[in-house]
């Protein structure tokens, strides 16, 4: 075998140093240059839905602005059962039961007008707060914890990103827009409409939060409700409910109001 000249190996030599150290190179992006990594649910967020919300009601006024009388709720898919719990509603039985917030659990809270907060409790919990009942609502990323103790108006949610184009948030992908999807369990049993249409203890409220941006400056949060109660619906009951973005100043006169069974 001849021996490769000297002139020819110090020609390699070269050639290996420069292909290591150019910026395409796996020890050059894994040493400097390569992008950051999303990690948690803030990070990957494809939308951002923080800040304060006022609910804006061009629908179903006088079952959200008031509270329609007992035996009130066309339009509702409420099986047998369901219709003789509602048409038995006394809102004075609720309030000596000390059950005032039946109408503030997690599948009826976002039909009640008046104005949401919404911030990162932690980099994979967002939390958000209402006036209506002053109610506080935790959406989890990430594997639901296991159902224990007593069940809560609010419930359990799980919440994962959707992007747009459809899929889940990808590690390391830009930002494309998209929505917010929770999924909610382990609820105290409540009202869906505060004369007493009900929702039970194993019904699963299921939401898409997504936020639009209009031509005048205007943003909305468009948050799309399907609730699935085996109890007391014959068939998903979908409704949606609008938002428009505040300013950060509405937070001076932000006004949490107490359950009201009435």
């Amino acid at each position: 075998m001849r021996a490769t000249p000297l002139r020819h190996v110090a020609a390699i030599g070269v050639l290996a140093l420069v292909v290591a150290l150019s910026p395409g190179s796996a020890h050059a992006q894994r040493g400097r240059g390569a992008a950051p990594v999303p990690t948690t649910a803030k990070q990957q967020a494809p939308i951002d839905l923080t800040g304060y919300w006022v609910s804006v009601v061009t629908e179903d006024w006088r079952y959200r602005m008031i509270t329609a009388p007992k035996g009130d709720h066309p339009g509702l898919p409420l099986n047998a059962e369901g219709n003789r719990v509602a048409n038995a509603w006394d809102p004075a039985k609720d309030e000596a039961a000390g059950e005032p917030c039946k109408a503030y659990g997690a599948a009826g809270v976002m039909r009640a007008p008046g104005r949401l907060h919404i911030t990162w409790e932690s980099d994979d919990s967002l939390k958000l707060e209402t006036e209506a009942g002053t109610q506080t609502r935790l959406f989890r990323f990430g594997a639901p914890p296991p159902a224990s103790g007593a069940a809560t108006w609010q419930g359990t949610s799980v919440a994962q990103w959707e992007v747009a184009g459809g899929g889940r948030r990808g590690r390391g992908a830009a930002p494309q827009g998209g929505s917010l999807k929770v999924a909610t369990t382990h609820m105290r049993p409540g009202y869906l409409q505060k004369n007493g249409v009900p929702y039970g203890k194993n019904a699963v409220l299921t939401e898409y939060f997504t936020r639009t941006m209009e031509p005048n400056g205007d943003s909305w949060l468009i948050v799309t409700h399907i609730v699935e109660d085996p109890q007391y619906l014959t068939q998903p009951f979908i409704r949606s409910t609008h938002f428009k973005k505040l300013p950060d100043s509405a937070s001076t006169s932000w006004a949490p109001e107490p359950c009201s069974a009435r």
